[in-house]
């Protein structure tokens, strides 16, 4: 349980913004404001001078942008800086999640957004264990959700299917819409976990009971939850590979 006081460094090249994230900081217990910033080169300058715990990052900004705030930050092994991104836009996440980012906050931020958002900075700095490594294969995905994002981890997903240019991730009951394309989604996706069967379904490999082909000889794979997901001719090969053939 973390008893020193959380201490929060404020990025946006809009002052009302950064006033208002002031307020919002301000009435969260545990919370100090330990500097603002304009930009994305002030930022790291009082990153280094002040050693904040958490940096409510913007990304649009002029010059250095919060991206690269935060992948420089991320290049330092020793940095134990938690970073959320408050941004107007949600076409940044994917390349969020893969700088392991706590959070991505959609302006206008609630005020129990950003205190769900600092509990999360906080679990993550009490955590004696590094920060989630940056690898070529994702570990979590943001999807809309509402108004807002949300963590859907890389492990839960059970199945993808391509709508237009959103592809849709099922896990168990539920399901959400993200956009991008099924090939940059496969190249995000752990191949050892994750096969591709058809141009635009993606399945988790321990969700597949059985492969079997009709009297035509198309093939099939049938998934443990009973859903028959077809084989295109492409991927059968990598398919009857599961099965040792």
């Amino acid at each position: 349980m973390r008893t020193l006081p959380t201490r929060v460094l404020i990025v946006d090249d809009e002052p009302l913004a950064v006033e208002r994230m002031t307020r919002l900081c301000a009435a969260i217990p545990g919370v100090v404001i330990a500097g603002t910033a304009s930009d994305g080169a002030q930022a790291l300058t009082q990153c280094g001078a002040l050693s904040p715990d958490v940096v409510l990052l913007d990304i649009s900004m002029p010059e250095i942008d919060g991206m690269a705030v935060a992948r420089a930050l991320a290049r330092n092994a020793q940095s134990r800086i938690a970073i959320v991104f408050v941004t107007a836009f949600d076409s940044f996440a994917i390349e969020a999640f893969d700088l392991a980012a706590v959070d991505y906050l959609l302006k206008p931020v609630s005020p129990e957004r950003l205190g769900l958002a600092i509990e999360r900075a906080r679990v993550r700095i009490d955590d004696a264990s590094p920060a989630p490594a940056i690898t070529d294969h994702a570990r979590e995905f943001w999807v809309p959700y509402r108004s807002e994002l949300i963590r859907v981890s890389a492990d839960d997903i059970e199945r993808v299917d391509a709508e237009r240019d959103y592809m849709r991730l099922h896990l168990g009951e539920r399901s959400y819409l993200i956009h991008m394309t099924i090939s940059a989604l496969e190249a995000r996706l752990d191949p050892a976990r994750f096969i591709r069967l058809h141009r635009s379904v993606i399945v988790r490999r321990d969700r597949i009971a059985r492969l079997a082909h009709d009297r035509v000889g198309a093939w099939h794979a049938e998934l443990v939850d009973g859903t028959s997901v077809r084989i295109g001719r492409t991927y059968l090969s990598a398919a009857k590979a599961l099965a040792g053939r």
